[in-house]
């Protein structure tokens, strides 16, 4: 419990806020938003600036009280892994920018960035770091100091779920995830067909939420309570200060369709399972790895490692249920409850989420991109989600995760109640205001964003009409049977004797620039698949053009039990121009 000094300076902090903006703070004073709202479709009424553009890849970030914003990098330079920004002049653009913070992220996984009680914490893939906040000073000078580390990622243990986000409750505890060192939980990690070990070893440790001390240093797992079991990865996560409880989005399990082809389609794959927004309460168990929230069924079912079949329940009602199933794969990043007086009453107290864009939607195109908005009421959602703000990607169709220009990443409210967004493929951040007529706001704005439900990036795709691959997979087919069929048969299951099977391969469905290299470079010697020798000459074929290569191996990938995403004529003719 913090002393009543503590205490008594967190409410003096907050008081001299509330009566500065309350002086202070007038539409006037806010700086005009850039003509384009630098790329953003908002609700009529508000306005964007960019604060900072191309500043090097981001995560999360932090505003402090000062207006002084803060941002977790996703790699650690020489000059520092955090960067602090100031706007000195008021124009709503940052003209001081500098780097700090030394330590080690091998995983270069940062995600947390806070400000609480003087302190800014930050994390990286292994531990939960605070440096003091001087008065004045844009940069804290002191050395960073550990308050929780991850002992098994910290000493070179492997946890594919690793990201460290943070939050405060208002009795002096720290909130930290620890997420699952696997996909599902199998006996064999994300092997197609594989079981799942029962019970699952890997919630002892990981798959839940643990609650620290916010002051003490050096404690781990072992030092925290265990406060929510059976949330496989979470990265967006909030203490709502008006509802007093702990509210999370999960990450779910990845390529149902790739380990289950039997029981699950392309289709379902891309839109399955949910990505749960739950409140997380003491005891709380998200029933991983033993169930998914399935939202076009409207129900969690049992997962296909445990017995499931995609329509069975066997016990899943047992287990935590969200408050709202958002679709497959669209990634929420982070999660702010608002608490500001700028924006209009309808966002009061409701949640905006950071839904940082998919990978593993192909086929499809992949969603997300974008904030949405929940509206809250008595600590529930009062109504479905909305979108907020789109238009980061700058496309309305993304194939491939590296088309979109921007994903959303990180949430924060500054001083005066404006909300700062950072993103991840090139640092940009924007502070969105409220200019327009608070009484005046409402449906008709409101209708012109739930029309924006429709842009693929948003929308459920349609089975047959959205599948992008419809005429790659046709062209890619002929040429499959024109170049590679003689050696590997049209079914892809190989001659048995001299050239291996291209059918639920790791080597197809692996990492797309080992695959281009072999056909491009060619491949002979010995060579084990799937436990059983082959010994053949793979001749180069550098001689088809990026397009044909391109749609050879898009039909593969998506093909023979492989599930992958496919792979464009751009990534091949990078592969091909290297040395």
């Amino acid at each position: 419990m913090p002393s009543s000094a503590t205490l008594l300076r967190a409410i003096t902090a907050i008081a001299v806020s509330i009566l500065l903006y309350s002086c202070f703070f007038s539409k006037d004073s806010l700086p005009k938003g850039d003509p384009d709202n630098g790329g953003l479709v908002l609700p009529d009424g508000f306005e964007a600036v960019v604060v900072v553009d191309s500043v090097g890849k981001g995560r999360h970030l932090a505003v402090n009280s000062n207006g002084d914003i803060y941002m977790r990098m996703r790699n650690v330079s020489p000059e520092g892994g955090n960067l602090a920004l100031r706007d000195t002049n008021h124009d709503g653009k940052a003209d001081i920018i500098q780097l700090f913070g030394h330590f080690d992220d091998r995983i270069n996984y940062g995600t947390a960035m806070r400000i609480h009680n003087g302190y800014i914490y930050y994390s990286t893939s292994s531990t939960v770091y605070r440096t003091r906040l001087e008065e004045g000073k844009l940069v804290p000078s002191g050395e960073p100091e550990v308050i929780v580390f991850d002992s098994i990622v910290g000493n070179g243990g492997r946890v594919e779920h690793c990201a460290k986000p943070i939050t405060f409750d208002d009795e002096g505890h720290i909130y930290v995830p620890f997420g699952a060192p696997g996909d599902v939980c199998q006996e064999e990690n994300r092997k197609p067909g594989g079981k799942g070990k029962m019970p699952c070893d890997e919630l002892e440790w990981h798959g839940g939420v643990w609650r620290f001390d916010a002051n003490k240093p050096n404690q781990t797992q072992r030092d925290g309570e265990k406060y929510a079991t059976g949330i496989r990865s979470i990265v967006a996560m909030d203490w709502n200060h008006s509802d007093k409880n702990l509210f999370a989005l999960q990450h779910g399990r990845d390529n149902l369709s790739r380990v289950w082809p039997e029981l699950y389609s392309a289709w379902q794959s891309a839109l399955l399972p949910s990505e749960e927004f739950f409140k997380v309460t003491k005891g709380f168990d998200g029933g991983w790895p033993y169930y998914y929230y399935d939202q076009l069924q409207g129900k969690k079912v049992q997962s296909p490692e445990y017995g499931g079949d995609g329509k069975k329940t066997n016990g899943a009602e047992k287990v935590g249920q969200p408050l709202i199933g958002f679709p497959g794969h669209v990634a929420p990043n982070d999660l702010h409850f608002y608490l500001g007086d700028q924006f209009p009453d309808h966002y009061k107290n409701g949640a905006f989420i950071a839904l940082h864009g998919s990978t593993i939607r192909a086929p499809y195109p992949q969603a997300g991109y974008m904030i949405a908005f929940v509206p809250f009421k008595d600590g529930l959602p009062s109504g479905p989600w909305e979108v907020f703000a789109d238009g980061f990607a700058q496309v309305d169709t993304i194939v491939n995760t590296s088309d979109a220009h921007a994903r959303p990443v990180g949430l924060a409210m500054g001083p005066d109640g404006s909300l700062y967004i950072s993103d991840s493929v090139r640092g940009k951040i924007w502070r969105i205001m409220y200019k327009g007529s608070k009484s005046g706001f409402g449906e008709a704005q409101l209708a012109k964003m739930e029309a924006r439900k429709q842009r693929t990036n948003i929308k459920n795709p349609d089975e047959k009409e959205d599948n992008l691959q419809k005429g790659a997979i046709a062209a890619g087919e002929q040429l499959y049977n024109t170049y590679c069929s003689t050696c590997h048969l049209a079914d892809g299951n190989g001659d048995g004797n001299r050239y291996p099977p291209l059918t639920a391969s790791e080597t197809v469905a692996g990492h797309p620039k080992k695959l281009i290299e072999v056909v491009l470079k060619g491949f002979s010697g010995p060579i084990t698949v799937k436990g059983k020798p082959f010994n053949g000459v793979m001749p180069p074929h550098d001689f088809l053009t990026d397009d044909q290569l391109a749609q050879i191996l898009t039909y593969i990938r998506m093909g023979f039990k492989n599930n992958s995403s496919p792979i464009s004529a751009e990534h091949i003719k990078r592969v091909r121009g290297e040395k």
